[in-house]
């Protein structure tokens, strides 16, 4: 575990009557090391070398990818760890996933806070995630966002941790239970979702988390500084790669010019070359002896079906072509009241607090899982569009809710 210090003095005087003595101060999330502005990562990029309890920290000016291609030993012992703090990490391509999860397999720690994971990272760890807000981008509708964020680890007592702007409700969906434990929490809603979880991967871990604004000058210069700190705490003590983002890979899906192309692979051995020209003569001679008329196949014909299931999903199918996900959400909320009236006869015209008890008791389901579906689709009902996200949840609500 690290040993957590505090921030220098000189640094949190300097910081301070910076951003005190600006006439205008730049609110937008830029999450640059080089920024001193409340949302940038000046602190915590200068200051990561005492958090590690003074271990060497690397700072990288090249992509990731193309570093590790060149200085990552595969048989060294020595545990390192990786940390990213950003948006969105768009500058991992593919080759740099694989480099990372490899990284990993052999005993290292990766570190990523991100507002938005790249779609084969979600593929290769089997994770999906649910943003609420991604939508909102401007300044003014980010400061509306106050977060209420736990660790669930019990050497921290279940202390709620408060954040009074730029909070997203960002948390994971789903996720692989088998490799995967929950570190960290968000209220939502009423409700605690994982906002920060480990994915064990071969030798080493993953960690991910939803919420990087937290690691921004704005946060580090409060007494929520705490929280960024103990979520470094579960990284080890050891050399740690810091990855600012600062530049794309050089190498990564890169053709070599000097590989020889398979042709002139075939020709460089005369037993593949004669092998070569008899593929390609049979091939010929195959297709001259089937280009003669053939008799035209009768065709099947097949009894008549019945056609409304395949009506459903060929109407379903041309919503979700159309990203008309809101008259889905409608209609996904019309079968559940429906389904309620004929299965527990009950009234759905108002929607109050006695429906919601006597809706959950005849149900068999509990009270706050019953109050958070119906407050969630009397909010969805209000709403003029509504995101994929959104329209996943919802039918995931209803799927478990009628599976007791």
């Amino acid at each position: 575990m690290i040993r957590i210090k505090s921030i220098q003095q000189h640094l949190f005087l300097f910081v301070l009557l910076l951003l005190m003595s600006c006439n205008k101060t730049n609110w937008e999330e830029n999450f640059s090391e080089k920024k001193k502005s409340p949302f940038g990562t000046y602190i915590v990029y200068n200051e990561a070398k005492e958090l590690f309890n003074n271990n060497e920290i690397h700072y990288l000016k090249e992509n990731i990818y193309d570093f590790l291609l060149f200085n990552f030993d595969e048989d060294s012992t020595v545990i390192k760890n990786y940390i990213t703090i950003k948006h969105s990490a768009y500058k991992i391509t593919e080759d740099g996933i694989e480099q990372l999860l490899s990284f990993a397999n052999k005993g290292n720690n990766v570190f990523l806070s991100l507002n938005y994971f790249n779609d084969g990272l979600k593929e290769k760890l089997a994770f999906t995630t649910n943003n609420l807000d991604k939508s909102e981008n401007s300044i003014k509708a980010l400061k509306r966002l106050k977060g209420e964020f736990y660790l669930e680890n019990k050497y921290f007592k279940n202390q709620p941790y408060h954040f009074d702007r730029n909070s997203r409700r960002h948390y994971f969906l789903t996720f692989n239970e088998k490799n995967t434990i929950v570190l960290g929490t968000a209220m939502i809603d009423g409700e605690k979702v994982p906002n920060f979880i480990k994915i064990y991967h071969g030798k080493g871990a993953i960690y991910l988390h939803t919420n990087p604004v937290v690691f921004t000058n704005y946060y580090l210069l409060k007494e929520d500084k705490i929280y960024a700190e103990s979520l470094f705490s579960y990284l080890p003590n050891e050399k740690t790669y810091w990855d600012p983002q600062i530049k794309s890979s050089k190498y990564s899906d890169k053709k070599d010019n000097n590989q020889p192309s398979v042709f002139k692979f075939f020709l460089q051995h005369k037993t593949l070359t004669w092998f070569l020209f008899v593929s390609l003569f049979g091939v010929l001679l195959f297709m001259l002896f089937n280009a003669r008329r053939k008799q035209r196949a009768i065709p099947v014909i097949e009894p008549l079906q019945n056609s409304t299931v395949a009506f459903t999903q060929t109407i379903a199918n041309l919503y979700l072509k159309e990203e008309d996900h809101k008259n889905l959400v409608d209609k996904k909320i019309t079968f559940f009241l429906e389904k309620v009236r004929t299965k527990y006869l009950i009234d759905t015209s108002n929607l109050n607090t006695h429906f919601i008890a006597k809706l959950a008791d005849k149900s068999g389901n509990d009270i706050q899982k019953t109050k958070y579906l119906i407050n969630t689709i009397i909010t969805l009902n209000k709403k003029l569009e509504c995101s994929e996200e959104e329209l996943i949840v919802l039918h995931k609500m209803i799927e478990n809710f009628f599976k007791i």
